[in-house]
């Protein structure tokens, strides 16, 4: 075992973990944190897209230890004590969230993509999303959330 210490959601943390362990089951089984989700184990989906120092990871292809003194992010960090983030309200407003599977990945990117770029362009946020899939809506209502956000800061 390894005992690491990260921030997480903003939070400093402790936690002892394996080699071979995964962020992902780190996160969902050490911290009860099920907004990671586990789908392709591959990296090829984005559902367990997590931010570490404010840059989209996949927790699934991620060694927990790899976090040692950083900052991570789940979607738990968005909003304050049981109000959604003004980005979280955006995507209710436009029908972007629908089975939900997706979701938490998908608002991870979107909020990084805002915190660099206030006003993307919908290329740009095509771009941002490329690594995250969605078999629900079609994108177009996740797209449109994005650029109806309000300013993050």
């Amino acid at each position: 075992m390894n005992p690491i210490a990260f921030t997480l959601n903003g939070k400093v943390v402790t936690s002892e973990v394996e080699d071979h362990e995964l962020l992902l089951d780190t996160l969902r089984e050490r911290f009860g944190l099920k907004s990671v989700k586990e789908a392709c184990s591959i990296g090829e989906c984005g559902a367990c897209t997590v931010l570490i120092d404010d840059e989209p990871h996949y927790a699934c292809l991620t060694l927990a230890t790899k976090v040692e003194g950083h900052d991570v992010k789940t979607v738990e960090y968005l909003g304050d004590k049981g109000k959604l983030h003004p980005l979280q309200e955006s995507f209710i407003r436009h029908g972007a969230v629908q089975c939900g599977y997706c979701t938490p990945g998908m608002l991870l990117v979107a909020y990084n993509l805002l915190l660099k770029n206030r006003q993307p362009t919908e290329e740009q946020i095509r771009e941002a999303l490329s690594g995250n899939l969605c078999r629900c809506t079609g994108y177009i209502q996740i797209v449109e959330a994005i650029q109806d956000a309000p300013p993050l800061f």
